[in-house]
């Protein structure tokens, strides 16, 4: 692949290019030339776009796209080709099938159902065999074959020695282990944040004390065991002050969040409308400032869409019995760009490579071509014709967003926005 991209802003702060606008020549998938004014070497395909900017390619570290077992809600191949057309370059895709992605042989099917897409995908195995939370899976099987990190994707694990186990386990191969923050018991049969909206609403609350428990026990399994541990979709401002806590005594623990969690408030929820069932419940306004503090601070590691496509049989029906979740890739980048600037949405939607053991590439000559393409100025109404995904359920729409994605440049492949 050889394409020229013409009078593009970069916005990347590793590279010596950052905040200036330039001419890329890319050659076989490798950024041969970056300049003012390049010209064309011959036959490349030229890229052309108004206000166009780029960055390097955008990272999501919780993807859910359903094969084996749910290809109804999603397939890979969609789920990629949604993703790169949403400006994501890498996703790492969680054991939300069926059955469960636990051993092996389930990696290797997932890693060849994503060869040769733009888009890198880069497997999470499950925790517990059968994501039951009963045994440990073949952790360093799944490991060899490809396995980036370990995950029973929104199931807790009530039982403290498995996790204790787990962390010691994986730490003899550098194994990345997940753990969800939720006590089940105290959050019961909730639906929602228990607060005056859930009362008023007559529905069923999950109390943030059921997150903040899980964390503590967590922080406190990490502090004796070692290993490494990373905690997705955090949602309590008492969350964000654990994990600084912890932070400062150096222990090796990551977390995201969601972002339709630093979004909107559980009064959105006025509505019954189940595209905003989600877990963790979306809280109020304290716990959103103070998990946007997290991430400009550094507390929060990354930022993820939480993708995770329902069928509509499972979402439209009543509150109480609709299925946890939401689509999120293609609304990521504009619902960012209202709560941040351009240079921090960037920056935090490129974090978190390394942790799931991606190398950087900053766009600098010599290195290859991982590249996000982007307008961050266009304010539209997020829409069912911005969907890419086979479902539907998706939490922003009709919500004013800000940036479109135009498209990606990875592994040697352009794909762009029609």
């Amino acid at each position: 692949m050889n394409i020229l991209i013409k009078s593009a802003t970069i916005i990347d702060s590793k590279s010596e290019f950052h905040n200036t606008i330039q001419d890329i020549l890319i050659k076989n998938g490798v950024i041969s030339e970056i300049g003012p004014e390049l010209k064309n070497p011959g036959n490349y395909q030229e890229i052309t776009l108004k206000n166009l900017h780029i960055s390097q390619g955008w990272f999501d570290s919780s993807v859910s796209f359903g094969e084996p077992g749910f290809e109804e809600r999603e397939t890979i191949a969609n789920g990629l080709k949604t993703a790169a057309k949403s400006g994501f370059t890498a996703v790492a895709m969680n054991a939300e099938t069926n059955p469960v992605i636990d051993c092996n042989a389930d990696i290797t099917f997932v890693n060849s159902k994503a060869r040769n897409h733009a888009v890198t995908l880069l497997p999470v195995g499950a925790l517990t065999v059968e994501s039951k939370g009963v045994d440990l899976a073949e952790l360093y099987d799944m490991h060899t074959a490809g396995a980036v990190a370990f995950y029973d994707y929104k199931k807790p694990i009530s039982n403290p020695n498995l996790m204790k186990i787990a962390l010691q386990y994986a730490s003899n191969f550098g194994g990345l282990v997940f753990s969800f923050p939720q006590e089940n018991k105290i959050a019961g049969h909730g639906v929602m944040n228990e607060h005056i909206t859930s009362t008023t609403l007559g529905l069923k609350g999950i109390p943030s004390l059921a997150e903040e428990m899980q964390v503590a026990r967590d922080l406190f399994l990490l502090e004796y065991t070692g290993g490494k541990l990373h905690i997705p979709t955090i949602s309590s401002a008492k969350s964000v002050e654990l994990i600084r806590e912890a932070k400062k005594k150096k222990l090796d623990v990551t977390c995201s969040v969601a972002i339709h969690n630093l979004y909107f408030t559980d009064e959105a929820l006025k509505e019954f409308n189940t595209h905003f069932k989600v877990l963790p419940p979306i809280r109020i306004a304290s716990d959103v400032e103070a998990l946007i503090e997290g991430l400009k601070d550094g507390t929060i590691d990354m930022v993820t869409s939480d993708h995770n496509p329902i069928d509509v049989e499972h979402k439209k029906i009543e509150f109480d019995h609709a299925a946890y979740g939401t689509i999120g890739l293609e609304s990521a980048f504009g619902a960012l760009q209202t709560i941040f600037t351009t240079k921090k949405s960037v920056e935090i939607l490129t974090k978190g490579k390394m942790r799931f053991g991606l190398e950087s590439q900053p766009i600098n000559v010599g290195n290859k071509a991982d590249i996000t393409l982007f307008n961050p100025d266009i304010k539209f109404s997020f829409t069912g014709k911005h969907i890419i995904s086979k479902s539907k359920n998706a939490i922003f729409e009709n919500e004013s967003l800000k940036g479109t994605v135009y498209g990606i440049v990875a592994n040697n492949q352009l794909v762009l926005n029609s």
